[in-house]
């Protein structure tokens, strides 16, 4: 009877100390975001052990380029079932590559007339979030109410896609799509846990997200050189009145000691500098790397 009352108070005891530490983090993270002219919403989640942590977990908000995340499961999902295949290769018409935004393809292949597996189109709508490579892919697979369906299937209900790259260059659109972050943390879970996708297709994204060459100075920036990153990222521009609608980063790192955190960071309604809202990002990451890393 005495061992087992030792067993509960220390139980207690640390329960106690995990809740105070956390509690910190909190504190750190509010600290991090108060003062900021943006609204701020995060959600984080080590796998392994279920620990979680979320401020404005709810907030509805715009996806911009997190989406290509979602499209790229619901690609894969089609490859899963052979419908389609990596090496498969894909006409790729001038018309399809609009040289009015971001698009690493256009620029390498400014008169189209090529082919890209979907492989290729995958790694520059993922790795290099390209956005002709995206809207190519939506067209592939049917248009943005495939992926609605397919999100939701999987029991993501907080998602909304309504629009594709080329139409979100009006201003009005870059609010139709939609998700939070407690959502994102749920999807990349999942998607962790291979409940989206085959083993083999989930590896083969996971590895994709590594190979992000985007928002470097965002949640990479605030982890040490060299760890391991998962993630998509997302961004508007800014309109006269300097206001951006949205900057997002989620995805999975990697600690020391084998485990992986899930963390989704979205910002919206900005009106902080572009190098001031990377950093709140790349803090936000840094508190959570030090809490997992340190307590």
């Amino acid at each position: 009877m005495r061992n087992r009352s030792i067993f509960i108070f220390l139980f207690l005891l640390s329960f106690a100390v995990k809740s105070q530490t956390i509690n910190n983090l909190k504190e750190d993270l509010q600290q991090i975001i108060s003062s900021k002219n943006a609204t701020v919403g995060i959600s984080i989640k080590e796998i392994e052990t279920n620990d979680t942590l979320s401020i404005n977990g709810n907030l509805s908000a715009p996806l911009m380029s997190v989406f290509k995340f979602h499209i790229a499961l619901t690609v894969l999902n089609e490859v899963d079932k052979g419908k389609l295949k990596l090496n498969q290769k894909f006409f790729i018409k001038k018309a399809d590559l609009h040289a009015d935004t971001w698009s690493p393809i256009q620029e390498k292949f400014p008169n189209g007339e090529i082919y890209l597996t979907l492989d290729e189109l995958i790694r520059y709508t993922v790795s290099h979030s390209d956005n002709n490579g995206c809207d190519i892919l939506l067209n592939i697979i049917g248009g943005t109410d495939v992926v609605q369906k397919f999100i939701n299937e999987k029991g993501i209900k907080d998602f909304t896609i309504k629009v594709n790259e080329q139409q979100m260059s009006h201003w009005e659109n870059l609010y139709k799509n939609t998700t939070t972050p407690l959502a994102s943390t749920e999807l990349l879970e999942k998607f962790y846990k291979n409940k989206i996708l085959k083993k083999n297709t989930t590896e083969y994204l996971y590895q994709v997200m590594i190979e992000t060459s985007r928002g470097i100075t965002w949640m990479k920036a605030g982890l040490p050189k060299n760890t391991e990153l998962a993630h998509r990222t997302g961004m508007s521009g800014t309109n006269e009145e300097n206001l951006r609608v949205a900057m997002n980063d989620i995805g999975i790192f990697k600690l020391p000691n084998g485990k992986h955190v899930i963390l989704s960071v979205y910002l919206k309604e900005i009106t902080e500098s572009f190098e001031d809202t990377e950093k709140i990002i790349a803090d936000i990451t840094k508190a959570v790397w030090n809490y997992y890393t340190k307590s």
